[in-house]
């Protein structure tokens, strides 16, 4: 098995890439229209649609610093952008006047100020668009089944990181809190090497993931396997963990800034069924996700190192005597955990409207343990459970009536309430006490 190991790390690191190689040499956008910035031209754009379709021949307004003023108009698929020169604040208004009969702007929605902090900072805007009839047409089954759609599909980016924290937790008995900074790594690395480098977006993102796999080698080799060596206590390393966590914060606000920043590539076109309206990047996320989870659950169950990983969850010492090398597997947990989640970064900051910026994590972590914990500790399959469950959760929340970011709690209260009847997780192993 030891001399097989690197071949199957390279397996494993293959299968993780595989699904971005497919679209890796997708065609750029159309160099007519600005969708990502430059290092000399910035970009604003957005899609003008209603709750029903896209709307063309729109007019924005946007000003900006030094007499900035310029006039875009929606084309056919209700895109438009205005390319700028300089960074600033910047005032996209809709001219209201130009909107079809029979649609308006809800409230002030109509007006939105953006901060381009740097020209390679693409910046999408969003208008509040609907018909005349919006109020009637919105049914509470129609914000459900839209609700639960935005929830499967962040239920599914964060099952990519959560089934890698288990993993870890399982392996190691570490409960690491610098996990979420790896799916802020993705993020923030995706942006900067798609919208301020310039390398396309496909290619851009398998270097990403490559990346992010070998800083999870690299850890293991220079940071845990050293401590575990030594003896060091679990209560120490989680301690260390959540040093890392605030290092790699203050790295990112170093070298990224304090703004919030989005993997920009385009606008893709708006598609309707029944009330929930998606996109080709939303499909695209959803499909990477089941794939990658789906090949996980499969070398796990299914091949030998996913025997041996099993067996060092359930008894290091045991695994040791059996003849498995338990530092190598659990490198390759670590190694395959920060690619998870650096491609759950990734897709989180393509398909997230609201994006990244460089304390994220600590909103992602609370997520992430809220979903491993109530699946149930160290198991990889009680991971995606959870994290469907608190996706759902997260996004049906509002529906209910709980106002701005108090979803998040929402789904940390069903976390407890679960834990008092079943404090296992729901596929967790019940544990003699005392």
């Amino acid at each position: 098995m030891t001399r097989s190991l690197p071949r199957i790390i390279g397996l494993v690191l293959a299968a993780l890439l595989a699904p971005l190689a497919v679209i890796a040499f997708a065609s750029p956008a159309s160099a007519e229209t600005c969708f990502a910035g430059t290092a000399d031209k910035g970009c604003i754009s957005g899609t003008i649609r209603t709750e029903k379709d896209v709307v063309p021949g729109v007019d924005v307004h946007v000003t900006g610093p030094n007499g900035f003023d310029e006039v875009a108009t929606s084309d056919d698929a209700g895109k438009w952008s205005v390319t700028v020169l300089e960074p600033g604040d910047y005032t996209a208004e809709l001219d209201q006047e130009t909107l079809p009969k029979g649609t308006a702007v809800t409230g002030d929605e109509g007006k939105v100020t953006v901060t381009i902090a740097s020209l390679t900072q693409g910046k999408a805007v969003t208008f509040g668009v609907r018909t005349g009839d919006y109020s009637a047409a919105v049914t509470t089954t129609d914000r459900v089944i839209k609700s639960i759609f935005s929830g499967l599909r962040l239920g599914l980016l964060l099952a990519l990181a959560s089934i890698g924290l288990s993993l870890i937790y399982g392996t190691t008995g570490l409960s690491n809190f610098a996990h979420a900074e790896q799916v802020t790594m993705g993020g923030m690395l995706g942006y900067i090497v798609v919208n301020k480098w310039g390398v396309n977006v496909w290619l851009g993102c398998l270097l990403v993931v490559a990346f992010c796999a070998f800083t999870g080698y690299f850890q293991d080799r220079v940071v845990w396997q050293p401590l575990r060596r030594r003896g060091l206590g679990l209560a120490q390393m989680m301690i260390v963990t959540i040093g890392l966590s605030l290092a790699l914060q203050y790295v990112y606000q170093y070298f990224v800034g304090a703004a919030t920043v989005k993997i920009v590539v385009s606008d893709p076109t708006p598609h309707k069924v029944g009330p929930i309206v998606y996109n080709a990047l939303d499909l695209m996320a959803m499909v990477i996700s089941i794939v990658m989870i789906a090949l996980v659950g499969y070398a796990l169950l299914r091949t030998r190192i996913g025997r041996a990983t099993r067996a060092v969850s359930d008894n290091p010492a045991l695994a040791s005597a059996s003849g498995i090398d338990v530092d190598r597997v659990i490198r390759l947990v670590w190694t395959v955990s920060a690619a998870l989640a650096g491609l759950s970064g990734i897709l989180y900051s393509l398909v997230i409207q609201h994006g990244m910026k460089w304390d994220s994590g600590l909103q992602i972590l609370l997520l992430l343990f809220a979903a491993v914990t109530l699946g149930g500790l160290g198991t990889a399959f009680g991971a995606l459970v959870g994290a469907l469950v608190i996706g759902l959760i997260v996004e049906l929340a509002p529906v209910l009536g709980a106002p701005g970011d108090l979803k998040y709690a929402s789904a940390l209260l069903i976390l407890i309430l679960l834990l008092l009847v079943r404090p296992q997780g729901l596929l967790g192993r019940a544990e003699r006490v005392g």
